[in-house]
């Protein structure tokens, strides 16, 4: 079964992000808020986008089922307040909700956080709760920047994440490290900001002790990893001057990558870098990059194609990487697919 673990609904009807400008107009404008049962979404038209979207491309690049969340820009966590967050979190969790009803053989919700800058994350906790247990939602998405740009707030390793992290354990899901927007117009989204992310939550986890805390703690860093594969060496040498243990110690019993890198050699260094065992299939298809190589004419995003040609991964950790350690590291998804009559 090959289970791509990053998708994202960037293809929802356009009454989505239409209610989404007047919830932030309403807020800066200070005339009160707006109600989310104002937003209309079909069936059919969730059908539409689906059906013209990601489904024909998963066929075609043989993924059998994606682990999907509201887009990632679209946290937008600095806009408003923390009901404003709270609001908006709802409303995408449950358009989620609504995809993986539609199509419950292709897709497994993961949830989007309620953040805010300067609220502390034990704040999101029921929203976590209530996807978890009563959406059947498998991950959540937690930003480490809520001030989307700027990074105001504390450290992913700060103990203002413990009472968050103590849920995450208790309920046995783990956590995409996921940066939204960027307002601060140094930074450009999704080709800085995002690997940015990336390689700064790795750097708090590597140079903290939250695993010693939190040793069943599980987290994916997206993009392969940001610079981090690149860098290895770097960074190793960094905790050792640290006089702390080997990164292999201190990290790889808790932190994932994925595969969304969109080039050969991107590809091969992650795989030579990082155990197999870390690694989970994955393109964000429809999201950063939606072009073609023009060397090849293959999507960019085609990550499946680009882990074909990799000659020097054996028969099992290809297993493992397209979809053995997904059902491994998302421990509530084989029963998801069981529930919906597939079989893992």
């Amino acid at each position: 079964m090959n289970i791509d673990i990053h998708g994202h609904y960037t293809t929802a009807p356009p009454a989505l992000s239409e209610w989404r400008r007047n919830q932030i107009a309403a807020f800066e404008a200070d005339s009160g808020r707006v109600d989310p049962a104002t937003l209309v979404i079909t069936d059919d038209q969730i059908r539409d986008t689906i059906e013209k979207g990601q489904l024909p491309l998963q066929r075609e690049r043989e993924t059998d089922v994606t682990l999907f969340s509201p887009t990632a820009g679209g946290m937008a966590h600095h806009y408003g307040d923390e009901t404003t967050s709270l609001v908006w979190t709802g409303v995408v969790n449950d358009l989620i909700h609504r995809v993986c009803g539609l199509f419950p053989t292709s897709f497994v919700g993961v949830a989007q956080l309620p953040q805010s800058p300067g609220v502390p994350p034990a704040n999101s906790i029921p929203e976590l709760r209530r996807t978890v247990e009563e959406l059947g939602f498998v991950g959540v998405n937690i930003n480490p920047d809520p001030s989307d740009g700027y990074w105001t707030g504390p450290s992913l390793a700060d103990r203002s994440f413990y009472p968050l992290y103590e849920v995450l354990c208790e309920l046995d899901v783990p956590a995409m490290v996921h940066v939204s927007m960027t307002c601060n117009p140094v930074f450009h989204i999704t080709g800085s900001h995002y690997l940015n992310g990336d390689t700064s939550a790795f750097l708090q986890f590597a140079l903290s002790d939250l695993f010693e805390d939190f040793p069943t703690l599980r987290f994916v860093i997206p993009h392969g990893g940001g610079a981090i594969p690149y860098h290895w060496g770097r960074i190793q040498g960094i905790v050792l001057d640290q006089k702390r243990p080997p990164l292999e110690e201190i990290v790889l019993n808790n932190v994932y990558f994925d595969t969304c890198v969109y080039w050969q050699p991107g590809i091969q260094l992650l795989l030579d870098t990082v155990p197999a065992e870390n690694i989970l299939y994955a393109s964000e298809m429809i999201g950063a990059v939606r072009g073609r190589n023009p060397k090849d004419g293959r999507y960019f995003d085609d990550t499946k194609y680009l882990l074909d040609q990799v000659t020097t991964l054996g028969a099992e950790d290809r297993t493992k990487i397209l979809g053995a350690n997904a059902l491994r590291v998302y421990p509530r998804l084989g029963g998801v697919l069981e529930s919906r009559g597939i079989t893992v």
